[in-house]
């Protein structure tokens, strides 16, 4: 009862810290916004044909969301650090309650404050020319979970292994970008270099685009469908699933052996 109780806290305690923090939210929703408004706009002419006559904006729509998840995954891990530099969580580990509770609450306050934020940019699709049904909008919100999850999981090992804030803002810069890029979210990873490929597939936002992508592009052409999805989305949720249970195993090691 107290880990369940300790967990609850945790949660809060973060859905609280996002809640506040005005700017924050603003900034996180802008981001995304201005992908879709600027690329949509800007390459979606020219990249419509090499895209093999998708809509450019709502092939890239997956990747905005996935990138917005994967951002604030990221973000919400930093308090980790945080809470080491300014003594809370020397506080929380002389409480009797294990250090995993620790880890599931942290994690399951990004995966709400990520899934959350990024449902709105599912509210926002029909003004950006997007047709969501009831039943694609709990797939893709199952798949924002899913994605934060794998996500939260690596930002805390991070956190874990880093002293200040500013370390940790340098390594979510130096991730963040490649790891978009090499998603898959402005064209299809079906025909490129085999470095590229090796990358990609190690990549776990490759597998949040993919199946999203999957969900809103449904009913295409088997040979369309060929040329712009990677895997079932069964395999995707496989992967992300490993991704998910090992990123937050080695966190629980590391943090325990740094707090």
């Amino acid at each position: 009862m107290n880990e369940l109780r300790a967990i609850y806290t945790i949660w809060k305690r973060e859905n609280i810290r996002y809640v506040r923090d005005k700017a924050r939210i603003f900034s996180t929703l802008l981001q995304p916004l201005m992908f879709l408004v600027i690329f949509g706009a800007g390459l979606g002419g020219t990249l419509t044909q090499s895209n093999f006559g998708i809509d450019f904006m709502k092939f890239m729509y997956p990747g905005i969301i996935a990138m917005n998840v994967m951002g604030i995954a990221f973000f919400s891990t930093v308090s980790t650090v945080w809470d080491r530099e300014f003594g809370f969580l020397k506080e929380i580990l002389v409480a009797p309650i294990a250090r995993t509770s620790i880890v599931i609450g942290k994690i399951l306050g990004a995966i709400t404050v990520a899934s959350t934020q990024a449902l709105l940019l599912l509210v926002l699709a029909p003004f950006m020319g997007i047709q969501l049904h009831i039943i694609i909008i709990v797939k893709l919100f199952l798949f924002m979970m899913l994605l934060a999850f794998a996500i939260s999981g690596m930002g805390l090992l991070i956190a874990s292994l880093m002293k200040t804030t500013e370390s940790f803002g340098i390594i979510m810069q130096v991730l963040i970008f490649p790891m978009f890029f090499l998603s898959g979210a402005f064209f299809p990873l079906t025909s490129v270099p085999l470095w590229m490929t090796i990358l990609s597939r190690v990549n776990p936002l490759t597998y949040g685009v993919d199946a999203m992508r999957q969900i809103i592009l449904n009913g295409l052409p088997a040979e369309l469908a060929h040329k712009l999805f990677l895997f079932p989305i069964q395999i995707n949720v496989i992967a992300l699933l490993i991704f998910s249970v090992a990123m937050v195993s080695v966190a629980t090691l590391a943090f325990n052996r740094r707090s």
